[in-house]
């Protein structure tokens, strides 16, 4: 038997990523339930979106540390990011919380980050969509490509949260970036998609994630002010809807010297308080 036929296959490594937290139901089930999915799942790293955990719009420096503390590696956001004044200066010092990368240059913040854990390396880069969406940034394609060509040369482990709302956008961006990053998980429409897979060149991608945030709502927003809004076309303003929260995101299993998913799975569960 030759020595690379004796050698044992290299132990997969597994990223949880939770979709986008509303408010605080969604804050708080994150906060319970993700120290032990962790464990359940055997997790190797944590990335959560917070870009709506602020009362629906935007994160707060004390709800980030929150989040930080129940053992969320990295926070990523979206359009909302900017929504809590407070955070500009917290960006410039906590790199775990990460803004959409393709902000014209000068926006506080980065936009991804490369992390040294106890088994290797791993660059998550969060990144935003333009078809229907309210900031005309930088083009994601041509922005994204460049980030990953040079954090390839530092790890072939990328995960991408893509915040975008025109599903043809996002997956457009998982063969684009098929082979070159681990995953490219989507957020921003609150609801979780069942397409789910491996794509030819061992890039996981799912269209959605969904949200962490109370089931019954609409799309974590309180019932009536929604459905106001949709029959008068008036100005409303939208609370955060409450009772049962369903968590949702995706575990993604990869192999952490080549960088490419074995598996892609849908995580649900309910959480009361």
């Amino acid at each position: 038997m030759s020595d690379a036929a004796a050698e044992s296959p290299p132990e997969l490594f597994r990223i949880l990523f939770l979709g986008d937290i509303i408010g605080e139901p969604g804050r708080k089930a994150v906060i319970t339930l993700l120290p032990l999915l962790r464990e359940e799942l055997k997790v190797d790293f944590a990335i959560v979106n917070g870009e709506n955990s602020a009362a629906g719009r935007g994160i707060t420096p004390k709800i980030a540390i929150s989040l930080m503390r129940a053992k969320a590696d990295v926070i990523t956001t979206g359009d909302h990011i900017w929504d809590q004044k407070e955070i500009v200066p917290f960006l410039y010092d906590e790199p775990r919380l990460l803004r959409p990368i393709n902000y014209p240059a000068g926006a506080p913040g980065n936009g991804s980050l490369i992390l040294q854990t106890k088994r290797c390396k791993v660059g998550i880069i969060n990144l935003q969509g333009r078809t229907f969406m309210r900031d005309a940034l930088e083009n994601p394609f041509t922005t994204v490509t460049k980030v990953v060509e040079e954090m390839r040369q530092e790890t072939p482990v990328i995960f991408v949260d893509f915040h975008a709302e025109a599903t043809s956008e996002k997956v457009a961006m998982g063969w684009h970036l098929d082979g070159l990053v681990s995953a490219v998980v989507g957020t921003h429409t609150h609801v979780p998609t069942a397409d789910e897979r491996v794509l030819p060149k061992g890039t996981a991608f799912q269209c959605d994630a969904g949200m962490c945030g109370p089931m019954d709502s609409i799309i974590g927003s309180q019932i009536d002010p929604v459905l106001e809004k949709f029959h008068t076309q008036l100005p409303t303003k939208f609370g955060v809807g409450r009772g049962p929260v369903r968590l949702n995101g995706a575990l993604v299993t990869l192999d952490p010297t080549t960088g490419k998913a074995v598996s892609i799975e849908r995580i649900a569960r309910v959480w009361q308080e």
